[in-house]
């Protein structure tokens, strides 16, 4: 199925959100300004209703794909079946930006409804590359990996996080979608400064960024990556703190639980684009 590719000024729009059926007629109608909209995958693997609604917004909108299950990080086989779907669905829409996490979800013929861990080892970085390429060759593109939420450590995980992702970007020629509320929220959980984290990715291999919200857990001292909320302040600064290390990368608002209106959503974008262009007007002047 042909689709005619949008043409918006990427580069000077670039702060854009995910799209869910409750907003796609209101997006269809009104022609939001948008750097662009993002999808996850497994939505849309298929000829149903909603790929067509994907299809005709992406004549006015370049889309991103973003998948969440094809278990990267398994220390099995990756689903080839599931990846290539994931090819005709990328063949299909002609995403400006294809992402995966730094995560597994399945156990043989099981899928998990989460996004686990990975112990941070040589075995387990030797298999989450050679997946990786994998996807990369199956899809005939370069793919951004996501740095997860944390909840829990690996003992024996002798690579620090970001040490892994990077590697991972110079054995693959990968690229890094940072999402900059992961990343808060691991390092309140955990204790650590976020700013070393940022400052160990390799600036050429941010591609993307993600905004989202999170709450305290009840009881437990730790922060929960729920998509469910407007952006942290803290979260925010840390977002220009990556702005001012990587400069303006295409910005993603998410939003998937307690979903808002979609003028809601369109301030936290607009917010977004506005402190990019403050960190641009910065580096010119």
């Amino acid at each position: 199925m042909a689709v005619v590719t949008a043409q918006l000024p990427f580069s000077s729009c670039s702060a854009g959100i995910g799209l869910r059926s409750l907003h796609v007629a209101e997006i269809t109608a009104t022609q939001p300004r948008l750097g662009f909209l993002e999808v996850h995958a497994e939505n849309y693997m298929g000829e149903t209703v909603a790929l067509d609604s994907l299809l005709s917004l992406r004549r006015d909108y370049p889309v991103s794909v973003h998948g969440v299950a094809l278990s990267l990080g398994t220390a099995e086989q990756i689903d080839r079946g599931h990846l290539g779907r994931f090819k005709a669905l990328v063949e299909c829409v002609e995403p400006i930006l294809v992402s995966e996490h730094l995560a597994w979800s399945t156990i043989g013929e099981v899928y998990l409804n989460d996004l686990l861990p990975l112990p941070y080892t040589q075995e387990s970085l030797d298999l989450f590359c050679h997946h990786v390429e994998e996807m990369q060759d199956a899809l005939g593109r370069r793919v951004l990996i996501e740095n997860p939420a944390s909840y829990l450590r690996y003992r024996h995980s002798s690579i620090s996080e970001a040490e892994f992702l990077t590697e991972v970007v110079y054995r693959t020629g990968c690229g890094i979608l940072c999402d900059v509320n992961n990343l808060y929220v691991s390092a309140r959980n955990f204790r650590f400064d976020p700013i070393v984290y940022l400052d160990v990715l390799p600036i050429e291999a941010i591609c993307e960024i993600h905004l989202a919200g999170h709450y305290t857990a009840e009881d437990v001292d730790i922060l929960i990556d729920d998509h469910g909320s407007r952006i942290a302040e803290p979260v925010w600064d840390l977002y220009v703190a990556a702005l001012r290390r990587f400069g303006p990368v295409p910005a993603l608002i998410e939003w998937d639980t307690n979903l808002p209106a979609l003028e809601i959503l369109l301030n936290e974008a607009c917010h977004a684009q506005e402190l990019a262009d403050a960190c641009r007007h910065l580096e010119t002047a």
